[in-house]
């Protein structure tokens, strides 16, 4: 048998975190977000599950060509655009939308040998200070590429850098107002935050990353609890040791946490090789036969250990959700001081994958 973790994928509450989206934006068309091979989900795994959607978005060529290896005809959008001027070839091959944010891409699209002109999203830099054209030159360089042969339809984009507060998007809009002043452009704006909180900044397209995977765009599962999106990925294992432990005795590296009485911990083959938080602090929810009881000690490379007071009928071969549907990976996250995008993102490539 192999070892018991785990990584489980519902695409069925996939395909229902998507109508979710629609629903809170229903106006705009959607640019599901698979960056990052879909978040740690496995873009070949759950890219059909999106088939509603009306475009993808990411950041890797290799992915995009396999997306329409896999048979997708629609929309892929390609966030940081091109990174060389060679890999023009292969997205006028494949007939990707770039983002342009630099003053050297525009050189490159210009000088190069297209089939037929490509779809164009002109980012602007609203505040997040990665990429995109400082405000006042977005006028200049949308006149530039509207004068190019290469270029095709054109969308105007930006990207939040506080869409999960309530009053964080007005200085960035206020920035977008000065870049289009007398432009007629459609916009895509919105991130998954703004998706959710921010209706006035839907436009033409949005583009839901982490709402889509079932995970809080602020970190805090509260903040999406009434929302009716779902996680899609469990992450669980099982119990392989137990020991019955008296007062004074401590556990882990380190010894970090000690006994006050009696007590059982039960230990879980899962562990930061496992893409397990290693920080997580003694307390870090853990499910256990369903009931919900917490880590204590140092998560070690390959198995963490939990308190089995509250379930004292578990044994050797308890299930064990380290996140998922009762466990929301955001507060495992929040826990271990970090956000739920980096555990989803982190999950090993040892540990395996199913569908259902």
């Amino acid at each position: 048998m192999t070892r018991p973790i785990q990584a489980s994928l519902d695409l069925q509450v996939m395909k229902q975190n998507l109508a979710i989206v629609r629903r809170a934006a229903p106006e705009a068309r959607v640019w599901s977000v698979v960056k990052a091979n879909a978040y740690g989900h496995g873009i070949e795994r759950v890219w059909s599950a999106l088939g509603a959607t009306d475009g993808f978005a990411m950041l890797n060529l290799e992915e995009a060509i396999t997306l329409r290896e896999r048979g997708w005809k629609g929309p892929i959008l390609m966030l940081e655009g091109f990174f060389h001027a060679q890999d023009l070839e292969a997205y006028d091959t494949y007939r990707l939308t770039t983002c342009i944010h630099s003053n050297w891409q525009l050189k490159a699209l210009q000088n190069a040998r297209l089939n037929a002109p490509l779809d164009i999203y002109v980012k602007v830099n609203s505040g997040m200070n990665r990429l995109g054209f400082q405000p006042e030159r977005a006028k200049t360089v949308w006149q530039q590429l509207r004068a190019m042969r290469n270029v095709g339809e054109m969308t105007l984009m930006s990207h939040f850098a506080q869409a999960d507060h309530p009053e964080g998007i007005g200085e960035a809009m206020r920035r977008i107002a000065l870049a289009t002043e007398g432009l007629q452009c459609a916009y895509s704006l919105s991130n998954s935050a703004a998706t959710l909180w921010h209706p006035q900044a839907h436009y033409d397209w949005v583009r839901p990353g982490i709402i889509l995977y079932g995970a809080s765009p602020s970190g805090q599962w509260r903040d999406i609890a009434d929302t009716g999106l779902k996680p899609v990925m469990t992450l669980s294992s099982e119990i392989i040791g137990v020991q019955t432990l008296s007062a004074g005795e401590r556990v882990g590296y380190g010894g970090g946490y000690s006994v006050t009485q009696e007590q059982r911990i039960g230990i879980v083959a899962a562990g930061y090789a496992d893409g397990y938080p290693r920080h997580a602090p003694t307390g870090t929810p853990v499910l256990v036969d369903g009931i919900r009881t917490r880590t204590v000690g140092t998560v070690s490379m390959d198995m963490l250990a939990v308190d089995l007071t509250p379930c004292p009928q578990a044994g050797i071969g308890t299930p064990v959700e380290l996140w998922g549907k009762e466990i929301k990976v955001d507060d495992v996250a929040s826990a271990a001081g970090t956000l739920g995008y980096e555990l989803l993102c982190a999950v090993a490539p040892r540990v395996p994958f199913v569908t259902t």
